[in-house]
């Protein structure tokens, strides 16, 4: 996969800016990225395309998660248990990822989607602010369980990672659509690095690809994590509705060979 063209190249750094941005913002940017290069290498296995996706992905989070860090200043206590779980979540569905057809995954993420962001919409008041739900070990149960089972699929294949760590963050937890972004893209960085611990020993990335693409996400999750706590929890729950809105509609097209 050394005859990538420049053109190509471009196309693809222009989607890892836009996935980049809309990851640091609600997450799902895997939904933009992953099509991409499905679409630039159609001569790469999908083994390929899942490492060089995630290679690409870690300098995006890598950049908001330190943004968010630094701004919103989410507590230690519940992101770093979970980010360890999803860790290894993620080591554990790489494992399993050359196994799973792309076909098997897309209903199963579209109706997930679609329960989303339904019940995002009819709950005007879900994660303006953060009112905890549960306390102590039963709160760092849940928030466990989420980083597990969450980093496993990323780990499998992936997208609309970050917008389920969002949406199980302000739902399942109580935590306000800004600190569940916080905690999201700390968590989404972990799962990066749980799958690339495998990928990268299996020789499966394609490193001139995914370093450029890599670039252009740091820049776009740069971008977008100042805009997301600039313009509070408000601003990130009508961008969720928005961005889960559109990719029911790309997947569900799929889904029905609409294209």
């Amino acid at each position: 996969m050394s005859d990538v063209s420049t053109t190509t190249l471009a196309l693809l750094g222009l989607a890892a800016v836009a996935a980049g941005f809309v990851d640091a913002v609600v997450g799902g940017g895997g939904l933009i990225q992953l099509p991409a290069l499905l679409l630039g290498l159609p001569g790469a296995s999908p083994v390929q395309v899942l490492a060089t996706n995630k290679l690409a992905s870690i300098c995006g989070t890598t950049a908001s998660s330190l943004t968010y860090y630094r701004r919103v200043r989410p507590d230690p206590r519940t992101f770093l248990p979970m980010m360890l779980v999803a860790f290894a979540g993620s080591f554990c569905g790489a494992l399993v990822a050359s196994q799973v057809p792309r076909s098997a995954f897309e209903p199963i993420v579209l109706v997930a989607l679609v329960v989303v962001g339904a019940y995002v919409l009819f709950k005007p008041s879900l994660g303006e602010a953060t009112v905890l739900r549960h306390a102590g070990r039963r709160h760092l149960a849940t928030a466990l369980t989420v980083g597990f089972v969450i980093g496993f699929y990323d780990g499998a294949l992936g997208p609309g990672t970050g917008s389920f760590l969002v949406f199980a963050l302000v739902g399942l937890l109580g935590y306000s659509f800004l600190e569940a972004s916080a905690k999201a893209r700390l968590a989404n960085w972990a799962t990066n690095l749980g799958a690339l611990a495998l990928f990268v020993p299996q020789g499966a990335v394609l490193w001139h690809v995914g370093l450029v693409m890599g670039v252009c996400q740091l820049l776009g999750s740069y971008a977008g994590a100042r805009v997301a706590v600039s313009r509070g929890a408000r601003f990130v729950r009508v961008f969720f509705i928005v961005v889960v809105s559109a990719f029911v509609v790309r997947l569900g097209g799929g889904v029905l060979g609409v294209w």
